[in-house]
C-alpha cells in the first residue's frame, strides 16, 4: 500500500476515535444533574408558595428530589429536552433545610437552605454601591454586619443579544466579609425589614453601573412601542456600560425569572435623564413585562432620583417628576431622597435612609405592619381661581417647611413662560400666584436639575417634583 493512503487511513482512524471520545465525553457530562447558579448553599426561598427547582440532566434521566422541610422525596424524569423542573410547596419562613438531587450519575446536596422573603435589587450605579464604595458610617457599619438571616447573591456583569438561561454568582451569609461589597441600599433594607419580621431575608443584587432603563428592558417592549426605540436613541454611550436595549435583561434577569422573588427593588434614572420626557412609559412598560415574564403582580419598589447637576437646568427634574407618575402603576412605591442628598455628588452616601425609606414603604404596604407615613406629599390636584393656583397634596399631613420660605414653586402664562411664584400655605392647601401672570395655567414644583424640596410633611419626608398638565 502507497505511504500516503496509510497515512489518510491512519488520520482517519485517530479523528473517528477522537470523535467518540467526544461523543461519550458528552454524554457523560450530559448525564449528571446540574443545576442554574441561582441554587446553592446558603440560598433563600420564597415562603409559602410554590417555587420552581429546575435544571438539566441526559434527556429523560430518571433521578429523584429531596426536601427536608417536608420530607419528602420526590421522582423525577427530564424531558427529551435535557431540561427538567419541578414546582415546591415552600412552608413557613425558618430552615436551615437541605435539599438533595440524587440521580444516576451524580448526587447535588445544598445545605444551609432557607425559607424567607427574597428581593430582586436591581438599576444603575446608587444600587449597585457597596461600603467599599464609601458611604456614611463605614467602618461602624461593616462592624456591625453580622447577619446569618440574611442571604446575599450577587450576580456577575453580563451582557447578551439573547435571554440566558443561566446568571454567574452564588449566595453568601450576611457578615462584615461580605456585607462590605454587596448593594449597601439592599443590604440596609433587609437590616430593617428582618429585624421587623424576624424572618429569613434573600437579596439578589443584580446591577451595573451608569446603565440606562432600556437595557434592563425586554426586547419584547420595543417591538410593541417603537416611540422608544426612537427615544432611546437620545442616550449617549458611557465609558462603563453598554447601552444596546434589552443586552443586560437578557444576561442579567431573564435567567433568573423563573426564581421565585416578592418583589423588586430599583434605584436608576440617572443615565435616563437624556430622554426623561419619556420615562415614565419606558418604566412602567419594563415593569409589566418582568411582572409579565414572572407572571406575577410582584411589589415594584424605587427611588427617586436625588437632585444633582446633570449638565441641562431642567432634566433632573423632568425625569423626577416621571418616575412621580409611574405611581400611578398598580403595586408600586418610590422612596423620595432629595433631602439626603449633595446636588455635587451623583452618589449620595447616605444609603442607610435610602435603604429605610424602601423598608418602611414594604412594610407598610406589602408586609401590612407599619402605620407610620413612609411618603413625602405628592401632587394631588390643582385648581385655577381667578389669579392664583391652589395646589392639594396627598400624604399631606402637617404640611409645613418648618419656618423656611417656601419657594420652588412656578406657575406659567398662556404662552407657556414659567414665573417665580409666591406661595402660600393655608390650611394644608398651598396657594400660587405671580403679579407677571394674570391667567395662570399651570404649576410646576422643584423642576430645576439641583432643586431640593422643603416642602414637607409631619413626618419630615419631602414633596416630590411635580408639574400639572
Amino acid at each position: 500500500m502507497p505511504i500516503f493512503k496509510s497515512i489518510n487511513i491512519l488520520t482517519y482512524s485517530m479523528r473517528f476515535t477522537f470523535f467518540l471520545l467526544f461523543i461519550l465525553t458528552t454524554v457523560f457530562v450530559k448525564a449528571e444533574i446540574s443545576l442554574p447558579n441561582i441554587f446553592s448553599d446558603q440560598m433563600v426561598l420564597q415562603r409559602e408558595t410554590d417555587v420552581v427547582l429546575y435544571g438539566w440532566a441526559s434527556p429523560n434521566e430518571e433521578f429523584t428530589i429531596y426536601t427536608s422541610w417536608n420530607d419528602t422525596t420526590i421522582e423525577m424524569k427530564t424531558g427529551n429536552n435535557a431540561k427538567w423542573h419541578l414546582e415546591v410547596q415552600t412552608p413557613k419562613a425558618g430552615g436551615p433545610y437541605t435539599i438533595i438531587f440524587k440521580g444516576n450519575d451524580n448526587e447535588i446536596i445544598l445545605n444551609d437552605v432557607l425559607i424567607g422573603e427574597v428581593w430582586l435589587c436591581s438599576g444603575q450605579s446608587n444600587m449597585e454601591w457597596s461600603a467599599n464604595s464609601k458611604i456614611d458610617n463605614k467602618e461602624l457599619e461593616i462592624a456591625n454586619a453580622d447577619h446569618p438571616n440574611i442571604r446575599l447573591f450577587t450576580v456577575e456583569k453580563r451582557s447578551a443579544e439573547y435571554p440566558l438561561e443561566d446568571v454567574t454568582g452564588t449566595w453568601k451569609t450576611c457578615s462584615t466579609e461580605t456585607m462590605p461589597d454587596f448593594s449597601a441600599v439592599a443590604y440596609f433594607f433587609a437590616k430593617k425589614v428582618q429585624k421587623e419580621l424576624n424572618i429569613p431575608i434573600g437579596l439578589i443584587d443584580s446591577s451595573w453601573g451608569a446603565s440606562c432603563a432600556e437595557v434592563w428592558t425586554p426586547e419584547s417592549v420595543f417591538k410593541e412601542h417603537p416611540e422608544l426605540v426612537t427615544a432611546h436613541e437620545l442616550v449617549e454611550p458611557n465609558n462603563w456600560v453598554t447601552i444596546e436595549k434589552s443586552t443586560l435583561y437578557n444576561a442579567m434577569i431573564a435567567p433568573l425569572t423563573n426564581f421565585k422573588i416578592a418583589g423588586v427593588l430599583w434605584y436608576q434614572g440617572e443615565s435616563n435623564t437624556a430622554n426623561a420626557i419619556t420615562y415614565q412609559q419606558l418604566f412602567t412598560s419594563m415593569i409589566t413585562s418582568w411582572r409579565k415574564k414572572w407572571n406575577d403582580e410582584f411589589p415594584f419598589y424605587y427611588v427617586q432620583i436625588a437632585p444633582f447637576k446633570y449638565g441641562k437646568p431642567y432634566e433632573g427634574g423632568v425625569l423626577r417628576d416621571q418616575q412621580r407618575r409611574t405611581l400611578a402603576l398598580n403595586n408600586t412605591g418610590m422612596a423620595m431622597t432629595s433631602d439626603i442628598c449633595t446636588v455635587e455628588d451623583i452618589h449620595p452616601q447616605n444609603k442607610q435612609d435610602v435603604g429605610l425609606r424602601l423598608a418602611n414603604i414594604a412594610l407598610k404596604q406589602h408586609y401590612n405592619v407599619l402605620e407610620q407615613e413612609v411618603y413625602g406629599p405628592l401632587f394631588d390636584s390643582a385648581k385655577i381661581i381667578g389669579n392664583e393656583i391652589h395646589i392639594e397634596f396627598t400624604h399631606d399631613k402637617g404640611l409645613n417647611s418648618k419656618g423656611e420660605k417656601i419657594d420652588l414653586f412656578e406657575i406659567s402664562n398662556s404662552e407657556g413662560e414659567w414665573f417665580a411664584a409666591k406661595v402660600k400655605l393655608k390650611d394644608g392647601v398651598v396657594l400660587v400666584s405671580s403679579k407677571e401672570v394674570k391667567n395662570p395655567k399651570a404649576v410646576r414644583y422643584a423642576w430645576k436639575s439641583t432643586d431640593i424640596s422643603n416642602l414637607k410633611n409631619e413626618v419630615g419626608l419631602p414633596a416630590s417634583t411635580f408639574r400639572s398638565e
